[in-house]
């Protein structure tokens, strides 16, 4: 960190209240994030770590209209499935709250009331979207249209989640609203907008005096300096959300966007009451994690509404990281095109730090990456296990054979050992500043430098030759290895918390800061080492297989989820349907025809006789499947000669969504030849 500041503010976005958290957000800003804080902790550093749940909005509410149940049961659902999960994964928040609070409305109201009676607000009357079905105004969310940048026929008032780019609801080409689907009218009604156009030349100001700012954040701030600045509502016409704190102001809630951010404040202000020092003192600095969908509101809005406010510190740092695709593809919650992360703390039980591992070492800090259960198994099986694993392992499995659990004495040093340790002192520093810098997927590569030296060292050295003629030079060799062991702990913290929880407890380490790595006298000798197992271990074939699986099951029901039901063929009179006859029959043999995937030869009781059906059904149904069934079937069609043999008639059935076929066959069980009228 290039300016020295007495205390560190990290947020980390906070996430819609209406459904789980999945890789896209955890890479995205939530890991990123406990990364920094932890390494802020490790140093020393005060530091505060703060995030929740966002409870407004529109997300929630369209959330509640599809579930049927109260935006309040929605977000008081998810908030604990988000705030447990986090927990479970080890994201280190010092707070995990929520905007529904009480606090929240009232910090909210009051900085808004604030900016209001200092004048920072125009009042405007202007035309906004109403649907005329539904009686309402639509907010953003609730409107769909074509994007005019990317022609994306699903994009939202607000955002075009295809392309990016940030929206107002008249840009929208053939808008449509997401309550009834009609097309909204045009209605007068009033709002307060905060004029960024006037407050454009001191954001970019502010802009400009941080080039250390990531590029793709940069850029995509500047592209909308570049297009100018044009006033934003800061209410809305809603029910759910924060209320305007005006008179005459019902219906009306403030933007989720203005009160969102106040979120981190009020969520300060719940965790020590001393708040005000890590929001108003210039001597703190404040670093926003977010994703790539939420620049501009921290990087533009929310500072321009602490500059109208004049009290609180503007963002040191906004480290956005890109999108996360997976096996390819955009994630998606509604087509539940995701790794679910509360689905994956059940079916991978303690493998917290692999996620972690695999999430840290791709993620998007610059461009879009993809996530790919190939990917996550090799970085497991080839990293975690052969290289990091690996080394722990044969340092703690060769001290317990040869010497105890006790760490050996270090003797005489070789100039190959003090090769190492200058090498092992000097990663500590490096990763730091990689992970001071934003650069965590550099830091971890680094971290995993320390697991290659070591079980390079141990390569090299080969104690368990040595040990066959050397006690005091392997018990040297093996001090060395489990000092390494012992840097490992503390520098890979940041990334695999429960990991390097378990090396220092096996270690018998305790309390070490950053400052300690890469010191080569952390383990005293004759102390004792526990067993702590393999650290890591491997992940088969069959595991990934089925998470792939169960993506490509996904993405088969939302295929059929948007299949329409055929159209209806052209009408016919009623002589032409009475000419039909129509009976029940019983199977009573079926056997699959020679030469033949699709036909089963069925012989059918008719109640009069047997008789031979040919039907298509051998791909969905095998012939002990359908023996005794009692079916639908056409009597009078003509006979049809078909693979040498003649079909006396045809068997009706039901097509499914999924091309499966079902019988049609009466609720009870009836005599044989019954007709169908």
């Amino acid at each position: 960190m290039t300016k020295q500041f007495k205390r560190t503010t990290v947020t980390a976005a906070l996430i819609y209240a209406n459904g789980p958290i999945h890789i896209g957000h955890i890479a995205g800003c939530y890991l990123p994030a406990d990364i920094y804080v932890r390494y802020l902790r490790s140093i020393g550093h005060d530091v505060k770590f703060v995030s929740g749940t966002d409870e407004h909005g529109v997300p929630i509410t369209i959330k509640a209209k599809k579930e049927g149940i109260t935006p309040q049961e929605v977000v008081d659902k998810y908030y604990k499935i988000i705030k447990d999960s986090f927990e479970e994964f080890g994201i280190s928040f010092d707070i995990y709250s929520r905007t529904s609070n009480k606090v929240h409305h009232e910090t909210s109201q009051e900085m808004f009331k604030n900016l209001y009676d200092k004048g920072q607000f125009v009042e405007e009357i202007t035309e906004q979207y109403f649907d005329e079905k539904a009686q309402t105004f639509l907010a953003d969310r609730y409107i769909i249209g074509t994007c005019p940048k990317c022609s994306n026929e699903n994009a939202y008032g607000d955002q075009c989640e295809k392309c990016g780019s940030t929206l107002s609801p008249t840009e929208l080409i053939n808008p449509r609203s997401a309550l009834s689907g009609e097309k909204p009218v045009m209605k007068p009604t009033k709002n307060w907008y905060l004029p960024l156009d006037k407050m454009q030349p001191a954001l970019e100001e502010y802009i400009a005096s941080h080039p250390e700012w990531k590029t793709n954040v940069l850029g995509q701030v500047k592209s909308w300096l570049n297009d100018g600045l044009r006033p934003r509502a800061m209410t809305r016409d809603l029910d759910w959300g924060v209320k305007v704190p005006l008179p005459d102001t019902d219906g009306k809630v403030l933007y989720v966007w203005f009160d969102a951010p106040i979120g981190y404040i009020s969520m300060t202000k719940e965790l020590t009451d001393e708040w005000q020092k890590y929001w108003q003192d210039p001597e703190t600095r404040l670093v926003n994690f977010i994703g790539k969908d939420n620049i501009v509101f921290h990087c533009l809005i929310f500072p321009a509404m602490c500059m109208a406010d004049g009290r609180f510190i503007l963002a040191d740092n906004v480290p956005a990281n890109e999108f996360m695709n997976l096996e390819g593809d955009k994630i998606s919650t509604s087509r539940n095109w995701a790794v679910w992360l509360h689905e994956y703390l059940r079916e991978f039980e303690g493998k917290q730090d692999v996620l972690r591992y695999a999430l840290a070492a791709s993620a998007p800090e610059t461009k879009d990456s993809d996530f790919t259960w190939g990917d996550f198994q090799t970085r497991n099986n080839s990293e975690l296990v052969g290289i990091l694993g690996n080394f722990v392992n044969r340092a703690f499995v060769l001290t317990q054979k040869n010497f105890e659990s006790k760490i050996p004495a270090r003797g005489e040093l070789t100039d190959f050992d003090r090769q190492t340790l200058d090498t092992l002192a000097e990663l500590p520093n490096k990763i730091g500043d990689a992970i001071a810098n934003y650069k965590f997927r550099e830091a971890l590569a680094l971290v995993m430098d320390v697991a290659r030296l070591g079980n390079k060292y141990l390569a090299d050295t080969e104690p368990w030759k040595v040990i066959k003629n050397d006690v005091e030079r392997t018990g040297t060799i093996l001090n060395i290895g489990l000092q390494i062991a012992a840097t490992l702990s503390i520098v890979s913290e940041p990334f695999m918390p429960f990991t390097a929880a378990k090396l220092s407890t096996g270690l018998g380490l305790s309390g070490l800061k950053w400052s300690d790595a890469g010191n080569a006298d952390l383990l005293t000798a004759g102390s004792p080492i526990e067993s702590i197992g393999l650290l890591f271990d491997k992940i088969e074939e069959t595991t990934v297989q089925a998470q792939i699986q169960k993506l490509q099951d996904a993405k088969k029901m939302n295929e059929l989820a948007g299949k329409e039901v055929s159209a209806i063929k052209d009408t016919i009179q009623y002589d032409d349907f009475a000419k039909m006859d129509l009976r029940i029959g019983t199977i009573e043999a079926a056997e699959k025809v020679a030469k033949s995937k699709k036909l089963l030869k069925l012989t059918v009781n008719d109640g009069l006789k047997q008789r031979t059906i040919l039907s298509g059904i051998a791909e969905h149904f095998s012939p002990e499947d359908v023996i005794g069934k009692q079916v639908t079937f056409l009597a009078n069609l003509a006979p049809r000669p078909m693979m040498g043999m003649v079909s006396e008639g045809m068997i009706l059935m039901a097509e499914d969504k999924d091309g499966s076929l079902a019988f049609l066959h009466p609720s009870k069980d009836v005599w044989s030849g019954a007709s169908i009228n």
